[in-house]
């Protein structure tokens, strides 16, 4: 239960104290839904192999003797539905940690203190519906190759800036069209130079200009 809060500091998991390991009620023992979300996020990322457990609706043991229903049913009837976890108590109610994907995009949905069963599925479902129709995740590419930053006393005369990996944006679908860069980068740079140092930015603008994100560039 040490390491269980431990843990859940590491992950920014400021809501949130266990007691026990079994998830039954006691004093103190408490998480909001954004923690949950958070420990849901780590999970997937993490372990993405866990989809191929979640995403089972039905299955057979001892020859067919004995059947086990997953206790999520978005997983049979939400296109997309990924898992992950339903809980309920009778102090915490009805649960849910619900995963989707569509058009590459996967949102977490989390429930807490469903008054029935089936309303935590309605209102994840509801969650879910409303993500997909709002947002969309966009990865940003260079509109132009980026430019080498002139190195001063350095053994090579420039080094080459790069994107960060991380370049996809979640963004209201209203704000993902017509976007447009610009480049922010030093006009030179003092040796020694890192790979994987901070040169300067990509910065992303909506149609209207407002800035939207800022993106790293590397030295690469």
């Amino acid at each position: 239960v040490a390491r269980m809060n431990e843990r859940a500091k590491e992950l920014g998991m400021n809501d949130t104290h266990f007691v026990n390991c079994t998830g039954l009620p006691a004093d103190g023992h408490v998480t909001s839904a954004y923690d949950i979300a958070l420990m849901s996020r780590e999970l997937i990322w993490r372990h993405p192999d866990i989809r191929r457990f979640t995403t089972i609706w039905m299955d057979s043991l001892r020859g067919g003797a004995s059947m086990l229903v997953n206790t999520n049913k978005l997983v049979r009837f939400y296109p997309g539905a990924t898992g992950l976890k339903t809980g309920s108590t009778d102090s915490a109610k009805y649960c849910i940690s619900a995963t989707a994907e569509k058009d590459g995009m996967e949102l977490i949905a989390v429930i807490l203190g469903g008054s029935t069963s089936d309303k935590r599925f309605s209102d994840a479902k509801a969650l879910l519906n409303y993500g997909f129709a709002a947002y969309s995740l966009v990865t940003v590419t260079p509109e132009s190759p980026l430019p080498a930053v002139p190195v001063t006393l350095g053994t090579q005369k420039t080094v080459q800036s790069v994107l960060t990996s991380e370049n996809a944006l979640l963004l209201e679908k209203s704000r993902a069209n017509g976007l447009t860069q610009a480049v922010s980068l030093p006009e030179s740079i003092d040796a020694p130079v890192e790979e994987g140092e901070p040169l300067g930015t990509l910065d992303i603008f909506d149609a209207n200009g407002t800035p939207v994100a800022s993106l790293p560039l590397l030295a690469g």
